[in-house]
């Protein structure tokens, strides 16, 4: 199956916009981006309200839904099983493995694994998101001896510029500031974009607006989240934007946005998400 047999098969598709026409805007991977009038006024209007379907959504049905939502379940006995922090870093095959050699999680159906894999194979920005792809293979797996766990936050970070980073931010705001989210393996990509997903009746697009699908997530290599204590899931919206923490990150330069406001990446606003440039594990 090609990946249009896929797309037409796979999802429910109305009246999708193509974003190219006489008006030019830079976006953060400095390609430029064109767009008529009508269509930048409606991809703003998307973005400042990114959870929300919208004319134009990917959304799988049927027989496509039932296949992510039992590909999820899936995922998520073997993450409780191995623990949040070992299955951000656990690769395709060692999922695999692992499913199937535990009788209380089983192996993954066919129809899952095709699943998975034209899922990381898909182009993304069918969905509307159009952030570059730093990760190829769907069997692109994290070295362990490259990595620092962080104490007390049960993620990783790569040694070298990304755990010197965050050291840095810990010297500058102390424990006011935490690791929110480390490096995330494909699989940890997949179980995050899918459990979006499903929230959202199976809306690969509106997943694609919070999350960047599986291949695409550059915690895969090198970049990660903080958050200021106390303020607790609210880290992951606007609201860490008027923050003390992020203030100051922001004035001593940490904050060089992967995903800045009003970019024109197809993903919502990100004031949390650390860019480590020129990095590769």
């Amino acid at each position: 199956m090609n990946r249009r047999t896929f797309l037409k098969t796979l999802c429910t598709v109305t009246a999708s916009a193509t974003l190219f026409g006489a008006q030019t805007l830079a976006h953060a991977s400095e390609t430029p981006l064109s767009f008529e009038d009508h269509d930048l006024k409606d991809y703003l209007h998307n973005m400042a309200n990114f959870d929300l379907p919208h004319t134009g959504d990917i959304i799988l049905k049927n027989n496509l839904l039932t296949t992510l939502n039992s590909t999820l379940k899936r995922l998520k006995r073997i993450q409780k099983s191995v623990g949040f922090g070992n299955f951000s870093i656990l690769s395709f095959d060692e999922t695999l493995l692992y499913a199937k050699n535990n009788p209380s999680i089983e192996s993954f159906t066919k129809k899952e694994l095709n699943f998975l894999d034209y899922t990381f194979n898909f182009d993304a920005t069918n969905y509307g998101f159009y952030g570059k792809r730093p990760i190829d293979e769907i069997t692109s797996q994290v070295s362990k001896k490259d990595l620092v766990k962080i104490s007390g936050t049960g993620n990783f970070l790569y040694r070298g510029q990304p755990y010197e980073t965050y050291k840095s931010i810990k010297k500058l705001l102390g424990k006011k500031v935490y690791l929110t989210s480390g490096v995330r393996g494909v699989m940890k990509q997949f179980i995050l974009f899918l459990a979006k997903a499903s929230a959202s009746n199976g809306n690969l697009s509106l997943a694609s607006r919070s999350l960047a699908p599986p291949g695409y997530s550059f915690h895969g290599v090198g970049d990660f989240d903080v958050g200021e204590r106390g303020l607790g899931a609210a880290n992951f919206s606007s609201k860490f934007a008027k923050t003390e923490t992020c203030m100051r990150l922001r004035n001593q330069g940490y904050l060089k946005l992967r995903y800045p406001k009003d970019n024109m990446l197809g993903v919502r606003f990100e004031p949390w998400h650390i860019k480590v440039k020129n990095f590769r594990p």
